[in-house]
This record gives structure tokens, C-alpha cells and sequence, in this order.
């Protein structure tokens, strides 16, 4: 899968992908492969990207996650 993190300021990540974890408005959720369509807020925390089986974290202050076509991008609020 394709992700792209960026925040009004600059594009934080960019790359291919096995998995991620995101901190959903409701509670934390899992991306994988083949995804079903999904479009949802996102809350202050940390997102998780698995790439080649090491871990990566990134912590927004929340933002907004679209799913389409193993395309996910991420309009974060801020990284800190």
C-alpha cells in the first residue's frame, strides 16, 4: 500500500507500506492490504506504519484519513 502523511507545512512520509495503525475519533484502527473504502477523523496520537517489518511512528494532533485503492493519505493538524 501507498501512504502519504503531510501537514499544512510539509509532506512528513511518503512510501510503500505492509500495514498501518491509525488513532481513530472512536478508538485506534488497522489498515491492511485491500482495505474497503473508508474516510475518517483522526485524533491526537500516534500513527504506526509497518515497512518491511520495522515499525515507524509518527504523533499528530489529529487530522483526517482517506483509504481508497491501497492509496491512504493523511492530512495531519501537526506532527510533534
Amino acid at each position: 500500500m501507498h501512504i502519504e502523511i503531510i501537514t499544512p507545512d510539509k509532506k512528513v512520509f511518503e512510501g510503500e507500506v505492509d500495514s498501518s495503525t491509525f488513532p481513530g475519533a472512536k478508538g485506534a484502527f488497522q489498515v491492511l492490504n485491500n482495505h474497503a473504502p473508508l474516510v475518517s477523523d483522526l485524533s491526537q496520537g500516534k500513527i504506526k506504519v509497518s515497512v518491511s517489518g520495522q515499525i515507524q511512528e509518527f504523533r499528530i494532533l489529529g487530522g483526517v484519513v482517506e483509504v481508497l485503492n491501497n492509496n491512504i493519505s493523511v492530512l495531519a493538524e501537526g506532527i510533534y
